[in-house]
């Protein structure tokens, strides 16, 4: 087993208290109490990678959850989670209800199946999961249905409230939505942002880091981490700036970590700033 993996494994929570580990571009493992998450992996190798998965799939066999925001390879990794569904038998899947057909031809059992939308939560061990919409790069809500394709997390355990962006846009009345929930200790927030360039290619996009540090100044969260700038060199953006922009623009009121992978980050709650380790 991954050594670093393991050690996150081990790695015991407590009240007041959660870990993070960044898995690189919006991936993140989350503990809470007795509770493991984890939050678009993208676990598969590919030639498009600039960095490898730090953990293979196969070798997470100890996760109570793997959730996804939405429908795209670096966020639901369907060769994975047919691999976890097989490999870590306690797990369920969390997803946008509007992809359940997607994940049924998986072969993840349908006892397994934790469909979300927007308004909805769901408890899975120690943790509360939330859902509320994502525009990526617009909501696309199903007019017959209700669904949205596309969605974004607030999770809370031990005292801790954890924020997960997935892929969004900032649009109308979505800071609202969040500052219903409650303070957020830890936010991760995507920066790689949108151009012609990839519209081009059918590359859809997400906040600027301009825009992912605004959100971030309005919301107050104890800790934010900047995500999706590291994984594909065509669909990228610069972490450091997104930390610059937000020190200098926010006096510092809203502390910063550029996240290594698999290194541990304790949130405890209600404090700023949150304590990277190792």
């Amino acid at each position: 087993m991954t050594e670093l993996y393991q050690e996150a494994v081990n790695m015991p929570g407590g009240e007041k208290k959660a870990i993070l580990w960044w898995m690189g571009q919006m991936g993140l493992m989350i503990r809470m109490g007795k509770t493991l998450l984890c939050v678009d992996y993208y676990a598969s190798d590919s030639d498009s990678r600039r960095v490898p998965p730090p953990v293979p799939p196969e070798e997470m066999k100890e996760v109570d959850a793997f959730l996804g925001t939405h429908n795209h390879l670096d966020h639901i990794d369907h060769e994975a989670w047919k691999i976890w569904a097989q490999a870590a038998p306690k797990a369920r899947f969390v997803f946008p209800e509007m992809h359940r057909q997607a994940l049924l031809a998986d072969g993840i059992p349908e006892e397994k199946l934790c469909g979300m939308n927007e308004g909805t939560e769901i408890r899975i061990g120690d943790a509360v999961i939330r859902a509320i919409a994502a525009a990526h790069e617009f909501l696309d809500r199903d007019p017959e249905t209700g669904l949205y394709p596309c969605l974004q997390y607030v999770i809370e355990g031990s005292g801790v409230r954890v924020y997960h962006a997935g892929d969004t846009l900032r649009y109308e009345g979505m800071l609202p939505k969040l500052q219903r929930m409650g303070p957020v200790d830890a936010a991760i927030l995507p920066i790689n942002g949108r151009d012609g360039a990839r519209y081009r290619r059918n590359c859809i996009g997400n906040m600027t880091f301009q825009e992912a540090a605004d959100l971030a100044g309005e919301l107050g969260p104890g800790l934010v981490i900047p995500g999706h700038w590291d994984m594909f060199a065509d669909n990228s953006a610069d972490p450091e700036a997104f930390r610059d922009y937000l020190e200098i623009k926010y006096q510092g009121r809203v502390p910063s970590i550029i996240p290594g992978y698999l290194r541990p980050i304790v949130i405890r709650a209600g404090e700023k700033p949150a304590a990277e380790l190792g």
